[in-house]
């Protein structure tokens, strides 16, 4: 003779079906987050190879940074202070592409505040980061200022945005710099800076004619 099923569970039972339906879902978080963890694919020899050659080799944006190459008479104005008259400058900049065209190599000499000043600069186009990268260190200071940017659909106007550091406020100030590319014989530099109410003001504006 067949036994009655049973339709209660015991107490034992119960807490079995308990303790499995909350060790499931924590189990399959796990599988997931393994499976989210698991490397992508190795890539093969060659598709690294070809990512580090498109890293590596120079494009337009090098061409561009290439019009500034050569030797060039430099007039500039300096601004000490909002509103104030900007004192006025001349100096010369040797200016070469360096690398296998890869970066521009500024050296810049001329004087400051009465004083004579001295300035290196390297700039280049990140393959990587797809933005034009720069830095500039000079006789003024013990900083070195690095700069990122973009430029507009000309290719010829590059708009960078970075910070600079000022010893006699004791602040990081948001710093800005245009490049414009006027034509192969004539280029522009401007810059400006954070002021302590965030506004910016005008520091700086450079005129390069290439020499004859």
């Amino acid at each position: 003779m067949m036994k009655p099923r049973r339709s209660i569970l015991t107490f034992k039972e119960i807490s079995l079906l308990c303790l499995s339906l909350l060790v499931l879902p924590s189990a399959l978080a796990d599988d997931k987050a393994a499976a989210a963890a698991k490397p992508a694919a190795a890539m093969s020899q060659d598709e690294m190879m070809k990512a580090w050659m498109a890293f590596a080799t120079p494009g337009a944006p090098h061409k561009a940074l290439e019009m500034t190459a050569g030797s060039w008479d430099v007039k500039t104005k300096m601004w000490m202070a909002p509103g104030a008259p900007p004192q006025e400058t001349a100096g010369t900049s040797e200016n070469k592409m360096i690398l296998g065209g890869r970066y521009l190599e500024q050296r810049y000499e001329g004087t400051m505040m009465g004083q004579p000043f001295s300035g290196i600069g390297v700039t280049g186009f990140d393959n990587y980061k797809k933005k034009f990268v720069s830095t500039w260190i000079d006789s003024m200071g013990t900083g070195i200022m690095s700069m990122a940017g973009s430029a507009d659909k000309t290719g010829k106007v590059i708009t960078s945005w970075g910070t600079m550091d000022d010893p006699a406020e004791k602040r990081t100030m948001k710093a800005k710099t245009v490049v414009t590319i006027v034509d192969a014989d004539h280029h522009t530099y401007e810059s400006w800076h954070a002021l302590a109410d965030g506004k910016m003001t005008k520091d700086l504006e450079i005129h390069y004619t290439r020499k004859k």
